[in-house]
């Protein structure tokens, strides 16, 4: 049976007072911002560079200059680069609710656009950062009008304090293994990690990459167990997996780092931002060496970011993503339900499914 399209009248009757919470958390979130003295910013998505992290696949469209020459663009996967630019300029705490593109995603809680909300604070430690996610959870949930987040069966209260645990931590506890053993600074040790993966009968290939291997330990063993009862902030981060943040400075293996989870969903990734513009480049590259091995592809390097990054001062920077957040403060179970117009799936283009 075909499913009724959003625009049918009585299912936006339906979806209606999910889209209007939306609303009222948005504004929620952002009186608290200014009203702490962060000013709303509006970065332009269109970007010499999307990012460079190996795993996010970009958008990409052409500019025709005024010479009529073709220069390829990218639609951001985050505004980070444009508001780190804003800091080095000289903005002290800002925020934006910036609609962001990420392709090769779709399903249940990720849309190909979706907002996500990001803020920074100039000469304030990261860990300020996990207080405003406490203060983010509770405005959604008043917004709602609800007293406990739901997901797929999963409850968390939106006005407990935090679980705070560190990635390593999480590993011992729900995987049986001692991450940072195989950690020596940045530098990782693929064999180690695999060989604990299957003592603890954690499937991985021959070929697996230390990342890799990681990544099926959080999804599979860690992630289903955060944010029960209430939200967990996992924090420090490998090095390695942190190709944005400061090391962290009683630990080279670890990095400034956190994210966080309620219901068992991840809904933010903070950091105490790297400011060595050197060091940021060189993980850059890295992480287009791993693209191009992967996916056979690279995104340019922003140089104007670059040379924005060794102006700016010391800084903790946040993205959440919003539409996520108001699913489990409505209960919605996809993330279509919180989008006032989903995006079109050029897969159903003339279905009346969507």
């Amino acid at each position: 049976m075909s499913e009724t399209p959003w625009w049918n009248a009585e299912r936006h009757a339906d979806r209606r007072p999910i889209l209007l919470a939306r609303n009222r958390t948005r504004r929620a979130i952002g009186d608290w911002l200014e009203a702490r003295d962060f000013i709303e910013v509006d970065p332009s998505a269109l970007q010499i560079s999307p990012g460079n992290e190996a795993h996010l696949h970009a958008f990409t469209t052409t500019a025709i200059g005024n010479d009529g020459l073709p220069h390829p663009m990218y639609l951001h996967t985050s505004p980070e680069f444009a508001m780190k630019k804003l800091l080095a300029a000289g903005e002290r705490r800002i925020f934006a609710f910036a609609h962001v593109w990420r392709n090769r995603e779709r399903g249940s809680r990720h849309s190909p656009e979706f907002t996500m909300l990001e803020w920074y604070r100039v000469g304030e430690d990261y860990t300020v950062l996990m207080d405003d996610c406490a203060a983010m959870l509770r405005l959604a949930a008043e917004a709602a009008g609800v007293r406990v987040f739901r997901y797929r069966g999963i409850d968390c209260d939106p006005f407990a304090a935090p679980e705070r645990l560190s990635v390593a931590e999480a590993f011992a506890r729900h995987a049986g293994i001692d991450l940072l053993a195989t950690c020596r600074g940045a530098e990782t040790d693929a064999e180690a990690l695999r060989a604990q993966c299957r003592a603890v009968g954690i499937g991985v290939g021959d070929d697996d990459t230390w990342s890799l291997m990681l990544s099926k330990v959080l999804v599979e063993k860690v992630e289903p167990h955060l944010g029960h009862g209430r939200a967990t902030i996992l924090d420090r981060y490998p090095a390695a997996e942190a190709a944005l943040a400061r090391p962290a400075p009683d630990d080279d293996r670890v990095a400034e780092r956190f994210e966080l989870y309620a219901c068992g969903v991840e809904l933010a990734n903070g950091f105490g931002e790297l400011t060595d513009a050197a060091e940021q480049r060189h993980r850059f590259e890295l992480e287009m060496e791993e693209k191009a091995r992967i996916y056979g592809e690279r995104y340019p390097i922003d140089e104007d970011f670059l040379a924005a990054l060794a102006q700016m001062p010391a800084a903790s920077g946040i993205a959440l993503g919003f539409d996520r957040l108001v699913m489990l403060a409505t209960s919605a179970p996809r993330i279509e339900d919180v989008l006032w117009t989903p995006v079109a799936d050029p897969a159903q283009n003339g279905d009346s499914t969507r």
